[in-house]
C-alpha cells in the first residue's frame, strides 16, 4: 500500500458523489419529471443505507476510540465530519430540487399534494374521513413514561412526536409518539377532477391528533424518522446453528443505537432537545427537513399508472436474437456460446433455462448459488419442483445477504422442506458468485450447462440492472464450476482450476498478474491496454498496480459506476488513467474486464467489484470469454460506455465529477438508448432474416 495519502480518494466521500451523480440526473431538466422524482426517492434510499452501514460503522469506531487513518489519511472522526457536512449539501439539494422544481410541476400536471390543513372543504372532509375509519382504529398512540423503559422506535420507521402541557412546573412539557407503521399506505387518496390528489399519512394524521387525546392542549405535533445501525454482522464462530445466528442479527438491527435523525424542520426546541438527549444524538446527527420526510416512499408516485408525458418511453427487454424460442435452452446452448445484455435483452431465457432443467426428464442435477431474488421467484420455485421430481437438487443460500436475509431465511426453509439440499454459504464468506449449472444426460455422455452471471438470479430487477449472461456448455468451463460449486459444499479446498479465478483464494492475484502483464509489456515496446468496468474501485493493491501501469505507459480507461478511490490524471503518477461514470436509466451493474494481452484479447466477466471485501471476505468468480463472437460483443459493448456523451461523468484528480459534454460537431451518442436500439435492431434483422428463408416440407419418407 502506498504511504502517499495523496494517491487516493476517500472512500465514504466518493461514494457520496456517486449519490450526487444520481441526485443531478433529478436536477437535469431534460429529464422527464416522474424519472426525476424516481431519481430523487433513489437518492434518499441510498442515504438510508450509506447511514445505516457506513455511518453507523465510522460512529461505532468512534465510540471504540479506533481513530486509524483510512488509504486517503482521514482518521474516523475526520470522515465523519466531512460526511456530514457533504450529505447536508445533498440534503438541501434534495429538498430544494423536490420543492421548487418538480413537485409544482407535478401539481400542474394533476398529480397534487394536498396539505391537510391548507384543504377545501371536499379534501378536508375526506381527509376527516379517512382519519376515523382507517387511521384511528389502527394507529395507537405510544405514552412515554420518564420511570418506564425508553419505547421501541423502528429502524426508518416515520412517527409523530406530541408535545403537551405536563403541568408540572419543573417538567412543564410531557410527550408522546405515535408510530404510524406500515399497514397503511402513506399516501391517501382524495377526490380530484383530474390526475391524482393526495394527502400525506403523517400530515392527516398530525391535523386530527387531538382526537387522541380529548380534553387536553396539544401544544405541539411533528413528523420525525430514526435510522439505526444496521452494521451488524453474526458471529458465526458462536453461533452453532446460522439460521438463528442471521436471526440474531435480524433481531440485533431492531435493537441497534441511533446515527440519524430527521424531523420536519418546524420543531421546536424543547422537542428536539427531548429527541436528541432520549435518541443518545449529537447535533451534528440531526436532519431538519423542510418537505416531506422521506423521499423514497415518493417512489409510489412513479409507479402510478397513467402521466405518459411525464416519464420515459418505456424500453421493453427484447427477445434475444441469437435464440430460438421454438427449441429448448439446451439446443441453443448446445449450438453456440449465449452472450446476453440485460435488460436490453431479456433475463426470461435465464429463468427458462432453470425451468426446462426441473421438467426435462435427462436432467439429473441442479446445482445454484442464491444471493438475492425476487419474492415471487419463478427460478425458487424452479428449483423446488425440480426437487420433487426427484432431481439432486443444491441451492447455496447465502444468509448473509445485507438487508435480504429475512426473504433468504424464508426461501431456504421452503427449499429444505421440498427436498432440496440447502448450504448456508461459507463460514466467514459472504457467496456473492452468480453461477447455476444444469448436469444433463444425453447420448454423448454426462453434459455440464452452466450460467454464468454479473448479475443477481433476479427477474425483477433484471429489468432495471444492466447485466451480462453468459451461457455455455463448454466442458473445461463445466468441470471448473462443478469443482467450484464442490469445493463450496464440501467446505473443502478448491482444487486449480483451468479457466476460472475464484476469491477470495486467487482472484486479486490474477487481476494483478493481467495488469503487470501489460505493465511489463509496454515497458518491452509492446503495445498494452487496460479497460474496465466495475462498481467500485477501493482495493489499494489494484490502485498501486494501475499507477504502476499507467507509469509505465500502459492506457488504462476505467467505467466505475460508484465509489472510485483511485485519483487518475496525476502527472507522474496516473496520467494515463481516465475514469467515467455513466448514471442513466438502468443501473450500471455488470463488471466487464479487458486486457491486450498481447494481443490475444483476454475478455472477462465478475460478480467481483475492486474491493478488498470481494478478494478478501466474499466468494466471487471471474469468468473468461474465449468464444470469438461472445468476446467481439463484449468488447462492443464495454466500448461503447466510453462513447457515452450524454450521461457519462469524468472524474478529475481532485475527486470531482464532470459531466462529459459533446465535442464541437459530435454527435450526441447516449450508451443506454444504443444498446437498446441494438437489442431491437437485432430482433428486427433475425425476423427478417427468418421471412427471406424458405424452408420445404419434406416427404416423410426422407426426412432425416
Amino acid at each position: 500500500m502506498p504511504k502517499n495519502n495523496h494517491s487516493f480518494i476517500n472512500r465514504e466521500l466518493s461514494w457520496l458523489e456517486f449519490n450526487q451523480r444520481v441526485l443531478d440526473q433529478a436536477l437535469y431538466t431534460k429529464v422527464p419529471v416522474l424519472e426525476r422524482l424516481k431519481f430523487l426517492a433513489i437518492t434518499s434510499s441510498n442515504l438510508d443505507e450509506f447511514f445505516m452501514v457506513r455511518v453507523g460503522g465510522l460512529q461505532l469506531q468512534q465510540v471504540q476510540g479506533f481513530e486509524n487513518a483510512d488509504p486517503s489519511g482521514a482518521t474516523v472522526s475526520e470522515q465523519l465530519s466531512m460526511i456530514f457536512e457533504r450529505v447536508n449539501s445533498i440534503v438541501r439539494d434534495q429538498y430544494e430540487c423536490f420543492l421548487k422544481a418538480v413537485e409544482p410541476t407535478l401539481a400542474a400536471e394533476g398529480l397534487e399534494r394536498i396539505s391537510a390543513r391548507n384543504a377545501s372543504v371536499r379534501h378536508r372532509e375526506s381527509i376527516v374521513r379517512f382519519f376515523h375509519e382507517e387511521i384511528y382504529p389502527i394507529v395507537s398512540p405510544m405514552d412515554i413514561d420518564p420511570e418506564s423503559p425508553f419505547p421501541i422506535l423502528a429502524n426508518l420507521g416515520l412517527s409523530l412526536c406530541v408535545r403537551m402541557a405536563s403541568g408540572d412546573s419543573e417538567n412543564p412539557h410531557r410527550f408522546a409518539f405515535i408510530p404510524l407503521g406500515k399497514a397503511l399506505s402513506r399516501f391517501i387518496t382524495l377526490p380530484s377532477d383530474r390526475g391524482y390528489n393526495y394527502a400525506l399519512l403523517e400530515d392527516a394524521t398530525s391535523e386530527m391528533v387531538e382526537q387522541y387525546y380529548p380534553g387536553k392542549r396539544v401544544d405541539e405535533c411533528v413528523a420525525f424518522r430514526v435510522t439505526r445501525n444496521a452494521d451488524v454482522s453474526v458471529r458465526e464462530d458462536s453461533a452453532a446453528d446460522l439460521m438463528m445466528g442471521m436471526e440474531e442479527v435480524l433481531h440485533s438491527r431492531r435493537m441497534a443505537g441511533f446515527v440519524r435523525l430527521e424531523i420536519a424542520d418546524s420543531v421546536s426546541e424543547p422537542t428536539l432537545q427531548f429527541l436528541q438527549d432520549k435518541l443518545g444524538l449529537q447535533p451534528r446527527d440531526v436532519f431538519k427537513i423542510p418537505g416531506p420526510i422521506d423521499l423514497s416512499s415518493m417512489m409510489y408516485l412513479t409507479d402510478m399508472e397513467g402521466f405518459p408525458a411525464l416519464r420515459d418511453k418505456a424500453w421493453i427487454p427484447q427477445r434475444p436474437a441469437t435464440i430460438d424460442p421454438t427449441q429448448s435452452m439446451f439446443k441453443s446452448i448446445a449450438e453456440k456460446e449465449l452472450l446476453l445484455c440485460h435488460p436490453y435483452e431479456s433475463f426470461e431465457p435465464v429463468v427458462r433455462f432453470i425451468e426446462e432443467a426441473a421438467e426435462d426428464p435427462d436432467v439429473l442435477a441442479i446445482k445454484q448459488v442464491l444471493y438475492r431474488t425476487s419474492r415471487k421467484s419463478p427460478i425458487v420455485a424452479a428449483l423446488k419442483k425440480a426437487a420433487e421430481r426427484g432431481k439432486y437438487v443444491t441451492a447455496i443460500v447465502e444468509l448473509k445477504a445485507r438487508f435480504d436475509e429475512a426473504r433468504n431465511i424464508e426461501w431456504a426453509r421452503e427449499l429444505e422442506r421440498c427436498g432440496v439440499q440447502v448450504i448456508y454459504g461459507v463460514r466467514g464468506l459472504k457467496t456473492h458468485a452468480k453461477i447455476c449449472i444444469v448436469v444433463r444426460r444425453e447420448p454423448s455422455g454426462i453434459v455440464r450447462y452452466v450460467h454464468f452471471g454479473t448479475g443477481n438470479y433476479n427477474e425483477a430487477t433484471a429489468r432495471i440492472y444492466s447485466d451480462i449472461s453468459y451461457l455455455t456448455c463448454n466442458e473445461s468451463l463445466g468441470r471448473d464450476a462443478s469443482a467450484f460449486i464442490n469445493a463450496i459444499t464440501g467446505y473443502s479446498q478448491p482444487q486449480p482450476y483451468d479457466k476460472l479465478d475464484s476469491a477470495p483464494i486467487g482472484l486479486r492475484k490474477k487481476l494483478l498478474a493481467l495488469i503487470h502483464e501489460e505493465t511489463l509489456n509496454k515497458r518491452n515496446g509492446q503495445k498494452a491496454y487496460i479497460v474496465a468496468k466495475v462498481n467500485s474501485l477501493v482495493d489499494p493493491d489494484i490502485i498501486q498496480a494501475l499507477y504502476e501501469a499507467s507509469q509505465a505507459g500502459v492506457v488504462v480507461r476505467l467505467n466505475v459506476r460508484g465509489i472510485c478511490c483511485l485519483r487518475p490524471g496525476i502527472p507522474g503518477l496516473s496520467e494515463n488513467i481516465s475514469v467515467v461514470s455513466v448514471v442513466d436509466r438502468f443501473l450500471e451493474h455488470a463488471r466487464v474486464l479487458y486486457f491486450y494481452h498481447g494481443g490475444d484479447d483476454a475478455v472477462y466477466i465478475s460478480s467481483a467489484d475492486w474491493m478488498p471485501r470481494s478478494f478478501d471476505r466474499r466468494v466471487e468468480l471471474l469468468v473468461p470469454i474465449e468464444d470469438t463472437a461472445s468476446k467481439r460483443r463484449v468488447m462492443e459493448i464495454l466500448d461503447t460506455y466510453f462513447r457515452d456523451n450524454q450521461n457519462a461523468w469524468s472524474l478529475n484528480a481532485d475527486g470531482r465529477y464532470i459531466r462529459v459534454q459533446p465535442e464541437a460537431n459530435q454527435p450526441k451518442f447516449r450508451a443506454q438508448r444504443f444498446l437498446c436500439e441494438s437489442a431491437i435492431a437485432a430482433v428486427n434483422k433475425a425476423e427478417q432474416a427468418a421471412r427471406t428463408t424458405f424452408e420445404p416440407h419434406k416427404s416423410a419418407a426422407i426426412k432425416e
